[in-house]
């Protein structure tokens, strides 16, 4: 499987044909009454999960329960309206130990700040004392922020960046190397202050480009996700005006090119240049009458819902819509749409402890993926 994906795959994306309706997943509530849910993550060696709050907090359900007072509260520090905010978090994976914690947020400027924190002594919630600023990218409009941060399974950091914004990317910044907007980034956040940069990046020692870059030509990643048991790098990347993708690439590829501006999806979107070697399209992309905007998920590696194990859930935030495939030799099989309640507009997944997968809906709640009828 994993050589199939070494190099781009022929457009166009191959995926066999979504099977509609399925059944056999349910939703669970496990929370409600958040202010505006974007995500939600488990930290190694604890059981409590943590729902980011783009309004600026992060909020703790425990024991089925959700607490009351906030684990971070940055409500005072983000910049809010449109996609801006406080957009994700992201555990060390030695927290157990360290305690430590990455956060990502667009600030009263509207800029892309990651900053690291550590919890107080009983971790009870985040010492706002120990903050360490770790990066800082202008950006030049209010969409497109990208947010996403989280570790791979080399224990780097990984952040997504849009494309700064607009529509169209109107700075072509996707594709240049000299800005760190519509890239995703590899950062070594255990050797230095604030980081250093991996010897193995790509772009490392090269004049006409920035060495945290990891990949490059992504318009707005809204969630990403490392599958540690294939070895495999998903992206749910979200579209201009007729194509919303899902980009699947092995994760220790690097220098990979996904395309924008130069393609939405597969289609040509902008040629201002030859398409590069390292140009991956993507494994699956579906058009704007089915949906407006790409919520990445996560691969269902938990043990409650067999029929999902080893598939990749996404959903689009317009139509409510869960989808899944499995990636079997470079190709997205097994495509489903599956029968489920609604749980309003999703913003995200999330992963406990244990494997099991979350839906966020923006409205506010949390729900599990449980078996079904």
């Amino acid at each position: 499987m994993l050589a199939a994906l070494t190099s781009a795959p022929a457009r166009p994306a191959h995926a066999t044909p979504l099977d509609r309706p399925a059944r056999g997943i349910h939703l669970t509530r496990v929370a409600s009454g958040l202010d505006r849910p974007v995500h939600l993550t488990g930290a190694p060696g604890d059981a409590r999960l943590f729902v980011v709050e783009q309004t600026g907090r992060i909020r703790v359900i425990e024991n089925g329960r959700l607490l009351p007072e906030p684990f971070l509260d940055l409500s005072d520090s983000v910049g809010r309206g449109s996609e801006r905010g406080l957009l994700s978090v992201a555990f060390h994976p030695r927290f157990a130990t360290n305690g430590r914690l990455f956060v990502d947020y667009t600030d009263r400027r509207g800029d892309t700040r990651v900053v690291r924190y550590a919890v107080t002594a009983d971790r009870s919630r985040v010492d706002p004392g120990s903050e360490l600023p770790i990066l800082r990218v202008e950006q030049p409009f209010a969409n497109h922020n990208g947010g996403h941060v989280l570790f791979g399974p080399d224990g780097m950091l990984y952040v997504g960046m849009g494309d700064g914004g607009s529509g169209g990317d109107p700075g072509n910044r996707a594709q240049n190397l000299r800005t760190l907007l519509g890239k995703l980034l590899r950062l070594d956040v255990d050797h230095g202050e604030p980081y250093t940069i991996p010897p193995d990046n790509p772009f490392v020692g090269r004049p006409d480009a920035l060495p945290e870059i990891w990949a490059r030509g992504l318009r707005n990643p809204w969630r990403l996700t490392f599958d540690a048991r294939s070895q495999l790098l998903y992206i749910g990347d979200v579209g201009q005006n007729r194509w919303e993708e899902v980009d699947v690439a092995r994760a220790s590829r690097p220098g990979l090119d996904y395309g924008w501006r130069l393609f939405e999806g597969t289609h040509g979107y902008r040629r201002e240049a030859l398409e590069p070697d390292s140009l991956v399209f993507p494994l699956v992309e579906y058009p704007h009458d089915e949906g407006c905007s790409i919520i990445g998920g996560v691969v269902y590696r938990g043990s409650r819902v067999r029929i999902l194990r080893g598939a990749y859930l996404y959903a689009d935030y317009c139509r409510g819509w869960l989808r899944s495939f499995r990636v079997v030799g470079g190709r997205a099989e097994e495509r489903h749409e599956w029968r489920i309640q609604s749980p309003g507009p999703i913003s995200s997944f999330g992963v406990d402890d244990q494997g099991e997968v979350y839906v966020i809906g923006y409205d506010g709640t949390v729900d599990r993926i449980d078996p079904g009828d």
